[in-house]
């Protein structure tokens, strides 16, 4: 069986690879995502040396396999650094990025976590169809469930948002479209959960922006939270917002379907892959939109209760186990050959 590349932070892309490892019983060989220029020769070469097929967790450690004449396997989890970029990057981070491109390239066999991941790495790397599986990521039902709602977190109804403060998650267009909702909810706060992102300066810009639509006093900034608390928050939240631009999957709008949240989100790139008919989808740059269908949930608990039902039943069709089941079988394609 190959060697399993497992990250050790804790962000999405990392517990993808920490999840897999658990439910496939490979070898492991476990990294920090974030090294030195020094641990990072001294890794490639770790990786250059092992006779066996590897398996790199995401697209941004395939600029170790420069050097690696023998098989390997890459999931590629999104090409937003690549070729749709958001954030500034530094020359040394460009450097790395284009040695990226080229291990993705380079690559045995591609898994793509969303059909439209596979069809930006066929769009923009040329990477032929035929070199590609698409493996969704999936979900601890034992974590992600509902959870008392009595027990809540906060004492006023709230939208919740999960993610970083990145321009592509659209999060200036979210606030907007609560600043429209206070009129109807005065009551109504918003919970933004999850770390700043790249830069500093991303809080920066949401505070100014707070200052200016006058809700700072109705926005709540949660950095970090535990599993536990994250499901309390999904499971008494009024809905999930999920406006972001770009998303090679989208892991919170599949945990707050889990929870019983129901979900309003982009209908760009994967998210209606993720969301299918449970939620409402909206056009990320309509503010309007947005604000609308928020109010919908807000106001129709008929429909909120269907949500809710769909909601169950379509964060059913994710598990890490079947994940981890279909990477096997992609392991035994590329070890034949």
């Amino acid at each position: 069986m190959p060697v399993l590349i497992v990250t050790t932070e804790e962000s999405g892309i990392d517990k993808y690879s920490q999840e897999i490892a658990e439910r496939l019983g490979v070898t492991q060989l476990a990294t920090q995502r974030y090294m030195s220029t020094r641990d990072a020769f001294r890794f490639a070469r770790v990786v250059r040396n092992e006779t066996d097929i590897v398996h790199i967790p995401n697209q941004n450690f395939t600029r170790f396999t420069l050097f690696r004449r023998n098989p390997y396997i890459v999931t590629v989890h999104d090409l937003v650094r690549f070729y749709i970029r958001f954030d500034p990057e530094t020359v040394r981070e460009r450097i790395w990025l284009k040695l990226d491109v080229i291990g993705v390239k380079r690559a045995t066999h591609i898994i793509a976590v969303s059909q439209h991941t596979k069809n930006d790495l066929i769009k923009y790397m040329k990477i032929p169809e035929s070199r590609i599986t698409v493996i969704y990521n999936g979900l601890d039902r034992s974590i992600y469930k509902p959870y008392d709602v009595k027990l809540r977190l906060l004492d006023k109804p709230y939208i919740l948002y999960v993610g970083s403060e990145r321009p592509r998650k659209n999060l200036g267009r979210l606030f907007e479209a609560f600043a429209i909702l206070k009129r109807d909810f005065p009551d109504l706060k918003l919970l933004k959960v999850g770390p700043v992102g790249r830069y500093d300066t991303y809080r920066i810009d949401s505070e100014r922006k707070l200052t200016r639509l006058r809700i700072t006093r109705d926005v709540a900034f949660v950095d970090y939270v535990s599993e536990q608390d994250l499901v309390s928050y999904y499971s008494s939240a009024e809905l999930l917002a999920y406006p972001s631009l770009y998303e090679g999957f989208g892991l919170p709008p599949l945990e707050a379907m889990a929870c019983g949240c129901p979900v309003v989100a982009s209908n760009a790139s994967s998210i209606p892959e993720v969301v299918g008919e449970a939620g409402i989808l909206v056009d990320p740059y309509n503010v309007q939109a947005l604000a609308e269908a928020m109010k919908q949930v807000l106001t129709d608990s008929r429909l909120k209760q269907a949500m809710v039902k769909k909601g169950f039943e379509q964060s059913k069709k994710f598990s890490w186990e079947k994940a981890a089941e279909q990477t096997r079988q992609v392991y035994e394609k590329v070890a034949a050959g």
